[in-house]
């Protein structure tokens, strides 16, 4: 008699169902989970992205092809770049670590920078835990581990992440390096792409923290208190338990040259944002349930019953999908079709209150729908008004 299925292999089991029979399933990567808190209200996103549907196969298959991800000039530049940092051991890259981040501490003139390579994902996540347990144990040195590899638990499955770098402190903490291709102009970048690194870092965070807390114990009740962010702390019998900062390092060239720059970045918020989010893809086994019997998201599929699926499950679509979700051209297509206000930007639609489509809102600035009482309403036929006299005067 086979093994009763418990509720994660069922889960499991539902999900491959999903992506269709023999439909390998796409693993998670840190960008897809950050663009997942960037838009936590889609339903779609985070059952299609939970079952590991490969979504750029599945935007083709409906008739929309995403143009999502970096050009081959992009890559190229970025990987240039990040070579330039990480030169001569990453003397620049620890430099700009401790001018950001850690004055106090001595200044890295020498550094640690272990071999981390290793047989498959799952052999360099060992290795990488290896190293930074042999670092956090013998504190007072530098270390730099060049593109780790992290673990993290998506919905019951590991999602294999690995950040530019992460940096072990002489105290023993923890700091995720990230680097990007983008320019830091007169000391400032574009806010939507430092948000996207921010989002991207707090992923890399979290990885982080789950690995901390396997590799030490917290302290007990009566013992000395945590000290600040960035200490690493210590149980009763002085086994150091890692801190990882939420202070992450940000190195970009600096204005048009090649040289690096790099900003100090709190991801606080994010790192709350995304670690809701992910909280929520544990159940995705709500969305499921939802889901019509014998749905399935596979690009084998004819293109009327692939569109019927993915239809099945409500989206929130955001201009902001266009740079985050292969997706994004599909949902576009549908919420205009649709006349929903959220394709015109979400802080449109946070203005408008209970007023969800274009037609609704026209019909409330005519004063032929709405509550009158309703400040958006109000405001939408003082706005009509005001336009109509300026038409009015303007005809004259």
């Amino acid at each position: 008699m086979p093994p009763p299925r418990t509720r994660g292999t069922a889960l499991r089991h539902r999900l491959a169902e999903l992506r269709g029979p023999d439909v390998p399933a796409k693993a998670l990567d840190a960008r897809a989970l950050a663009a997942l808190a960037a838009n936590p209200g889609c339903a779609r996103r985070a059952i299609l992205d939970g079952a590991g549907v490969n979504k750029a196969a599945l935007a083709s298959a409906l008739g929309s092809p995403s143009a999502f991800g970096q050009s081959q000039f992009a890559l190229t530049r970025g990987n240039a770049f990040e070579a330039k940092v990480k030169a001569d051991g990453g003397a620049e890259l620890l430099r700009l670590v401790h001018e950001k981040l850690d004055r106090s501490a001595e200044p890295p003139v020498e550094a640690r920078v272990p071999d981390l390579t290793a047989t498959g994902p799952r052999g360099r996540t060992a290795r990488t835990e290896l190293e930074l347990r042999e670092a956090t144990a013998h504190p007072g040195a530098w270390t730099l581990l060049d593109h780790p590899m992290l673990a993290l638990d998506v919905a019951g499955s590991p999602a294999f992440l690995e950040p530019d770098a992460v940096v072990v402190h002489p105290d023993g903490s923890w700091t995720v390096v990230e680097i990007k291709s983008f320019p830091l102009l007169d000391g400032s970048a574009d806010p939507a792409k430092v948000g996207a690194a921010a989002r991207q870092a707090a992923v890399y965070v979290l990885a982080l923290e789950e690995l901390a807390a396997r590799l030490g114990v917290e302290p007990e009740e009566g013992t000395a208190p945590l000290g600040e962010e960035g200490d690493a702390r210590a149980d009763g019998t002085g086994v150091p338990v890692p801190r990882v900062r939420h202070r992450v390092l940000l190195v970009c060239p600096r204005d048009f040259s090649n040289l690096p720059a790099a900003s100090a970045v709190d991801i606080r918020k994010q790192r709350a944002v995304t670690a809701r989010q992910l909280a929520r893809l544990t159940r995705i086994e709500d969305i499921a349930d939802a889901l019509p019997e014998g749905t399935c998201f596979s690009p084998e599929l004819p293109a009327e019953a692939l569109t019927a699926a993915v239809e099945s499950v409500p989206a929130t679509y955001a201009p902001e999908c266009l740079s985050a979700c292969e997706l994004a051209f599909h949902c576009r297509t549908r919420s205009r079709r649709e006349g929903a206000v959220t394709s015109l930007g979400r802080p449109v639609r946070a203005e408008l209150g209970g007023l969800t489509t274009v037609e609704d809102v026209l019909a409330a600035a005519r004063g032929e729908a709405g509550d009158p009482d309703d400040p958006a309403v109000a405001a939408l036929r003082r706005a009509a008004a005001l336009r109509a006299e300026a038409l009015e005067a303007a005809c004259r």
